[in-house]
């Protein structure tokens, strides 16, 4: 009977759009299949969308992820999906949050819940099966909004309302809710850019400031988590207009004021910003001439593998840039050396700081795109055959030498300019 009610208390005016889109969102197999598995484990068995999936619906935004909550234990989530052979794993059990795969859907299962502890980082939480109290424990009223697979949407915070109205409120005191979880300050941040149609809240403002010390004590992955989700945002030039955010923004993350450059973007750019991964956009606000990209790496623990990819960029910098920079023989060598991934960096990295689109690098960026890799014209193999030079360390000074021939000349050489070589070494 609660249950019941709860449906119709809070259940919203719900805009045609966003009913039908749910609607359309429920059809697909995978999303079927796992309304199904829940709902079949008992009598009581609930499922609901919630959050970003429908914050994104009601916003005509893109979904692109899908999360859900239900009324059911995380081991009865498990057993409901193991029964209709649905992949999962369960990482996040312990706060109740179970990860079902099917095709290339990937669908966050969370038990409703009650937070009984909180320090600012991580939460203790009891299960519940109460939606208006797990609503409670969120962050923003425009993720506080469940919908069932009908469209019917369950919105106590009346979240749509803010959301379509362009505020950006927490749920009930903002001082308890930042010091829940630290986090929130930069997710405010974020919802602002991408959402906000109003001014900043003067009490949220002074709350934020007075608790931002407190984003020291978060991982320094969630905070590059966060900062990919606003780097990536459409409306990322906001942040350079607006002066609170931006003030924000600097506070947090202090090494990056190239931030400034996204402030005026044509429609070039902001194809450019779409089309590229955030550790090229993060290689822009990092490389500068202040020398902060080694320390902002290791505060960041960024991964080796990137943090090779944004030097590459960096040591090409570090020389003079000027027209003969850009050479075929210097992109060339890029190429050679590092690939196609670091040589179209390095174009695309020069056409962001310019103050202009230079056609000229548009050009090579395509041609780079569709060249090969370049490789050596000749190999051990063939010089031992050709020449009959034995194996050994003769053999492969020549092939240096003929590399840095080729190299030297734009990685052209001929046969007759590699038979001197060998045969000036063998003399």
């Amino acid at each position: 009977m609660k249950s019941f009610l709860d449906k119709i208390f809070f259940r919203s005016n719900n805009l045609d759009y966003v009913s039908q889109n749910i609607k359309d969102l429920s059809r697909k197999k995978p999303i079927q299949k796992i309304f199904e598995a829940v709902n079949s484990h008992s009598l009581d068995s609930e499922i609901r969308y919630v959050g970003g999936c429908i914050r994104k619906i009601i916003i005509k935004e893109k979904v692109d992820d899908i999360d859900l909550a239900t009324n059911i234990e995380p081991k009865n989530i498990c057993d409901a999906l193991y029964k209709n052979n649905i992949d999962f794993y369960e990482s996040g059990k312990e706060h109740g949050t179970i990860t079902a795969m099917i095709d290339e859907y990937k669908f966050e299962i969370t038990t409703l819940r009650e937070d009984i502890f909180t320090d600012g980082r991580h939460a203790k939480v009891k299960f519940s099966k109460d939606w208006k109290k797990d609503a409670s424990r969120r962050d923003f009223t425009i993720n506080s909004i469940y919908s069932d697979k009908d469209g019917n949407l369950f919105d106590p915070y009346e979240g749509k309302k803010d959301l379509e109205n362009g505020f950006i409120n927490f749920i009930g005191n903002a001082d308890i809710r930042i010091k829940e979880d630290y986090l929130r300050i930069l997710r405010y941040l974020r919802f602002f850019l991408n959402y906000s149609k109003q001014a900043h809240n003067a009490e949220i403002n002074k709350k934020k400031k007075i608790n931002i010390g407190g984003i020291s004590k978060l991982s320094k992955e969630r905070l590059i988590d966060e900062l990919q989700k606003i780097i990536k945002l459409p409306t990322l030039e906001k942040l350079s207009k607006d002066k609170m955010s931006l003030e924000l923004f600097l506070i947090i993350f202090p090494e990056l004021k190239n931030v400034k450059i996204f402030s005026q973007l044509n429609s070039y750019y902001k194809d450019l910003l779409k089309e590229n991964d955030f550790i090229f956009l993060l290689s822009l606000l990092v490389i500068d001439d202040n020398d902060n990209l080694d320390y902002f790496l290791y505060k960041y623990n960024i991964s080796k593998k990137d943090q090779k990819r944004i030097k590459i960029i960096d040591n090409f910098y570090k020389e003079k840039i000027n027209s003969k920079t850009f050479t075929a023989n210097n992109l060339n060598k890029v190429f050679y050396y590092y690939g196609k991934e670091a040589t179209i960096d390095i174009l695309n990295h020069r056409i962001f700081k310019s103050k202009r689109v230079d056609n000229s690098l548009k050009e090579l960026i395509e041609y780079y795109e569709n060249s090969k890799v370049l490789v050596l014209p000749v190999s051990a193999d063939s010089l031992m055959k050709k020449y009959e030079i034995p194996e050994g360390k003769l053999l492969g000074e020549k092939l240096k030498k003929i590399e840095e021939e080729w190299i030297k000349n734009n990685f052209k050489i001929t046969s007759e300019r590699i038979k001197e070589i060998i045969q000036f070494h063998t003399n």
